[in-house]
């Protein structure tokens, strides 16, 4: 399977278990370290076929994203959970694309989101609450399921409302997904 877009990862390490995957092109950012010519090249990339933005779930992978949001409005994006990321068996595990199983890998790049800067959402702050997502003992523990069932990546609680109205998960998606979590719960 091609994917049309061009996918801008962090490392060639990441690029080299996604062409394990899919039949990908990739821009790779050289870790944090994103500079104006990988930016003006996202641009372009972005102009002619499209750009899927997937980063480490970590604080890096974030401040890349951000970067590039900044520059380049308007590139999809793609996520992992932590979990997914994580490398197996090594006493310190380390978080990266490069160590997530090519089933997970298609499964996010087929889950891609769109931001928009002026995301509409139905949902409320007292809908978070409700469902415990805030506030509350277990709540980080919740966000988290959220955040790996809508591919929206790692969430805290203050950002929550801003990332499921950026990427217009209706209140009907989410209400759906947290049924789905609560019962798994019980």
């Amino acid at each position: 399977m091609k994917v049309k877009e061009i996918i801008v990862v962090e490392g060639k390490d990441d690029t080299a278990k996604l062409k394990q995957a899919l039949d990908v092109d990739t821009i790779e950012t050289n870790g944090s370290a994103i500079n104006k010519d990988i930016l003006e090249q996202i641009a372009h990339a972005k102009d002619k076929r499209g750009v899927i933005v997937f980063t480490d779930p970590d604080y890096p992978g974030q401040r890349i994203r951000q970067i590039i949001d900044q520059h380049v409005p308007g590139c999809k994006h793609a996520f992992l959970s932590k979990d997914e990321a994580k490398s197996k068996g090594k006493q310190h595990a380390s978080l990266g694309i490069e160590h997530a199983s090519i089933d997970v890998l298609k499964e996010a790049l087929s889950q891609v989101y769109h931001l928009s800067e002026n995301g509409k959402s139905d949902i409320t702050q007292s809908d978070l609450m409700s469902y415990g997502l805030i506030g509350g003992k277990g709540s980080k523990k919740k966000r988290t399921k959220l955040g790996r069932k809508l591919r929206i990546g790692h969430i805290n609680g203050k950002q929550l409302l801003k990332r499921l109205q950026m990427f217009e998960i209706t209140k009907k998606e989410f209400e759906s997904v947290m049924q789905t979590i609560n019962q798994e719960e019980n």
